[in-house]
């Protein structure tokens, strides 16, 4: 399960991520031209306009995304790697040694954690939260986008275009869902727990509000492309 939330996180942060490479070529362009802009004011400095290629511009857009993708995969995907299934109450206890080694673990509830985030509210307790869920579903897209084309491109000549379409929309808004209810609000519910217990180990509200923003400003631009750019979900539908 740890390994499944893994996957799924990086994968939506792979699609988002791709959503901003033109972005950042533009970025890197414009930045790029007040350059040249600068140093072709004066005879001295004007070969160095030539410095920066479109091959070159294209390069650093492409390594600044790769850099994005792999930050936001420590932020949201690497907590993933410690989920684990809570234990009902009707569960033998472990053993003496193991609680002594392990120590005490509190898995607080779906409603203990929101009552935090409403009562002692931080942005990285709602931040994290909702950046997951985007990028979540952005990878759930994804996979339903690939079921649906290997199932249209494998079925069309044998049961034609129309049936295939149909059968290959049905599997992939299965797999939507299915991704969804088995991974999707756990990893959710792994980066809240998360959140909050790196909140509730700072010192004071001041510290605990200022708590994650780096990683926070890091994932929000990302979220917000999964949500706009990369969770076509009504192209199932239609």
């Amino acid at each position: 399960m740890p390994l499944g939330l893994l996957a799924l996180v990086a994968v939506g942060v792979h699609a988002a991520a791709d959503t901003l490479d033109d972005r950042l070529v533009a970025l890197v362009d414009r930045a790029d031209a007040a350059f040249d802009g600068l140093v072709g004011r004066y005879d001295v400095t004007a070969p160095m306009v030539e410095w920066v290629s479109l091959e070159l511009r294209t390069r650093i857009a492409r390594i600044l995304a790769l850099t994005w993708e792999l930050a936001a995969d420590l932020v949201l995907a690497l907590p993933a790697l410690g989920y684990r299934e809570a234990t009902t109450a009707a569960v033998k206890p472990a053993e003496a040694w193991r609680a002594a080694l392990e120590g005490p673990k509190e898995k607080p509830s779906w409603r203990a954690l929101w009552r935090r985030c409403l009562r002692q509210p931080t942005p990285m307790r709602w931040l994290r939260p909702l950046a997951t869920a985007a990028v979540v579903v952005a990878g759930a897209c994804t996979v339903a986008k690939l079921m649906q084309g290997t199932v249209y491109l494998s079925w069309r000549e044998l049961m034609g275009d129309q049936i295939s379409d149909w059968v290959a929309r049905g599997m992939a808004l299965g797999a939507l869902v299915g991704v969804l209810a088995t991974l999707g609000w756990r990893a959710v519910l792994r980066n809240l727990q998360h959140a909050d217990a790196a909140c509730a180990q700072a010192r004071g509200g001041r510290q605990a509000f200022t708590r994650g923003l780096l990683g926070c400003a890091v994932v929000v631009p990302l979220a917000l492309a999964a949500v706009l750019d990369a969770t076509p979900l009504l192209s199932f539908l239609r």
